[in-house]
């Protein structure tokens, strides 16, 4: 679960992140890859959504989008959209068996405690159905600690990542790095993996 104050940072500056997703998203690089590899009109998942730019875009690609997130705020403005199925809930509330075809957990994840992470993944991995397709994004780094806005982060490594996924008994297929300045205006690395179940 992401922390309070970290929660509060996104409800307090829900606007700037929807302008922000608003210039990013569609000139990402990872989420078409996604889209691609999932089951045509498959069940999909965005788990930690925002404003729900990302589950518009799978929608709009004829997958059935549900949109997560903890944010009162993001989960409206991600209900806005349309064809797309907002709830406002957290990682812990992951808890169907083979339910979806694809999960998307881009950039949300890193806000959950490091020691909570394997359990995260392992809920993904449970919920996916075979063949399923998994894409996790954080930034990179180690250990974790605080942004200028206040916000919670955990920094990962590929190598660890990978052996989170297999763990849960997830295959990691393709890797993207970058750097991104973010909300808080501060270039860091950081790396997706498109996984399989």
């Amino acid at each position: 679960m992401s922390d309070r104050e970290t929660l509060g940072v996104y409800a307090e500056q829900t606007e700037k992140y929807v302008d922000m997703v608003e210039r990013e998203a569609r000139r990402d690089t990872v989420i078409k890859p996604f889209i691609a590899a999932c089951k045509p009109g498959g069940d999909v998942l965005d788990l930690g959504c925002g404003p729900g730019h990302f589950a518009q875009m799978m929608a709009e690609a004829g997958l059935n989008a549900s949109a997560w997130d903890a944010v009162p705020e993001m989960v409206a403005k991600a209900a806005a959209r349309p064809n797309i199925s907002a709830r406002l809930a957290r990682f812990e509330d992951l808890t169907e068996t083979d339910a979806y075809d694809g999960i998307w957990a881009y950039f949300s994840l890193l806000h959950a405690p490091r020691e909570d992470f394997p359990t995260h993944i392992a809920a993904i991995a449970r919920a996916l159905r075979p063949d399923g397709v998994f894409v996790l994004a954080v930034k990179r780094g180690t250990g974790g600690g605080r942004d200028k806005l206040g916000r919670h982060y955990e920094y990962y490594e590929q190598p660890e990542l990978d052996a989170h996924l297999t763990a849960a008994g997830l295959t990691p297929e393709q890797h993207w790095t970058g750097v991104a300045p973010g909300l808080a205006g501060h270039p860091d690395g950081w790396i997706a993996i498109l996984a399989r179940g």
